[in-house]
């Protein structure tokens, strides 16, 4: 198998990955039931809310299938996403910032809270939850700025917090997350259907939980900041909210057993797992054979390009390659950023990956995020094999400088290996796919 084919395989196994967690599409096969629910519910009207990176192919799914039952809808979703929906008297668009929340996320949000806050006890709302949520949807608690808030997601991201962590400390500075959106759309029955994005597909995670019980504390909030040693850099404002939550001052997040949950059926459409299963079911169909090795890839991406070129080399002995082989993963790592340069997670990974594979015939890595981003980039990732570093050093790059100085994304472009995709419409995390032949 001659290396541009392998290249183009992976893309395609990718592409297959992404066929089966299509927003439309998995929205669509659950339109029936949320039909079936809003027909024993009582209610009289409709109204749809959606926020995410999937939410405009989300919503033109609801639009197209139940577009005349509709009374008002409002979707926010990140700038360059909103391109899959059209704007009607019914539909207000708000694109915003991802991962830092901007103004239009905040004036979104407003409008959001308007529409849920005046929906009596006999408004249906459906609510289209994806990936990119917690960033989109965004109101800082009383007393927090929107700066102080664009600030505190920078200092998180920056020291290598995972979803779980980042989200934790989200949904106590914040009036819409971890519940405490379906406590303002209370008593108005509702439906959400959730894109999963996180590991576990865990409802009080995924956008930081807005419609379901959370099952985090103030306490748990201000350890994030301690073991990441932020809380010092972390604005004051935000530190004398947590610290208010912990004592009681300020009332918790809404938990398990609350009666606003009563009306509520939260609904995961689809999942990494989907994904995965996939772009396995796919390998097969085209005559490998394929393992997914693991659904909960999390960890320092550097590392996880270490661990996964270990396992494709252990696979690489002679015995073990009887025909090509395909090993998938999916899940969501970090970076701690230390250094200037450009990059993301996928590229990080996938430039640890190869620096490990170097020379190497036969082993070809595609990783990349399922909505076309990696980092503040153009590009989802990067696909590389073990010419990779070969190539770079002939033009007089040295890998482990742009690896430390987090610079994966000009080491990659300079050696035309980056995976541009573009906006896809879904977001269902990372995947990774490695041939062996």
């Amino acid at each position: 198998m001659e290396r541009i084919s392998q290249r183009e395989l992976t893309i395609e196994l990718f592409n297959a990955a992404l066929k089966a967690v299509y927003p439309y599409e998995s929205v669509k096969q659950y339109v029936n039931r949320t039909l079936e629910i809003y027909n024993t519910s009582q209610c009289e009207k409709i109204r749809v809310i959606g926020f995410g990176k999937a939410s405009c192919s989300m919503m033109r799914a609801v639009a197209d299938s139940i577009g005349d039952l509709i009374d008002e809808a409002i979707v926010i979703t990140k700038y360059g996403h909103g391109g899959s929906l059209h704007k009607s008297q019914k539909i207000n668009i708000f694109e915003a910032g991802h991962p830092v929340p901007d103004e239009n996320g905040l004036n979104g949000t407003e409008e959001v809270t308007r529409l849920l806050g005046d929906s009596p006890e006999n408004t249906f709302i459906v609510c289209l939850i994806s990936g990119g949520g917690s960033a989109l949807l965004v109101s800082p608690y009383k007393g927090i700025t929107l700066h102080e808030k664009q600030k505190l997601t920078g200092l998180l991201l920056q020291a290598g917090a995972d979803i779980f962590g980042i989200n934790t400390v989200r949904k106590h500075i914040s009036r819409v997350k971890g519940g405490r959106l379906a406590e303002i759309a209370y008593p108005a029955g509702m439906v959400s259907l959730i894109l999963s994005d996180v590991i576990g597909d865990r409802l009080d995670v995924i956008a930081s939980g807005p419609t379901s019980p959370d099952t985090t504390t103030y306490s748990d909030a201000l350890h994030i900041l301690e073991d990441y040693h932020i809380r010092d850099k972390a604005p004051q404002s935000v530190v004398d909210v947590l610290e208010k939550g912990k004592k009681g001052i300020i009332p918790e997040t809404p938990k398990d057993g609350s009666k606003i949950f009563d009306r509520i059926e939260n609904i995961i459409i689809g999942s990494n797992k989907t994904a995965l299963k996939a772009a396995r079911a796919e390998a097969e169909k085209r005559g490998l054979t394929a393992d997914v090795i693991s659904y909960e890839l999390s960890g320092e991406a550097k590392d996880i390009g270490k661990w996964l070129a270990g396992k494709a080399r252990a696979m690489k002995r002679p015995e073990d390659i009887r025909r090509p082989h395909c090993l998938i993963s999916g899940g969501e790592t970090t970076v701690t950023v230390t250094g200037k340069g450009s990059g993301g997670r996928n590229m990080e990974l996938a430039l640890s990956f190869a620096m490990e594979i170097e020379g190497i015939n036969g082993i070809t890595l595609l990783s990349a995020g399922t909505d076309g981003t990696d980092g503040p980039t153009d590009a989802a990732g990067a696909v590389v094999d073990g010419q990779s570093v070969t190539k770079a050093k002939s033009h007089g790059m040295d890998p482990g400088t742009y690896l430390d100085n987090n610079d994966s994304y000009h080491f990659f472009r300079e050696i035309n290996e980056l995976l541009i995709t573009g906006p896809t419409g879904t977001n269902v995390m990372d995947i990774q796919i490695i041939l062996l032949t």
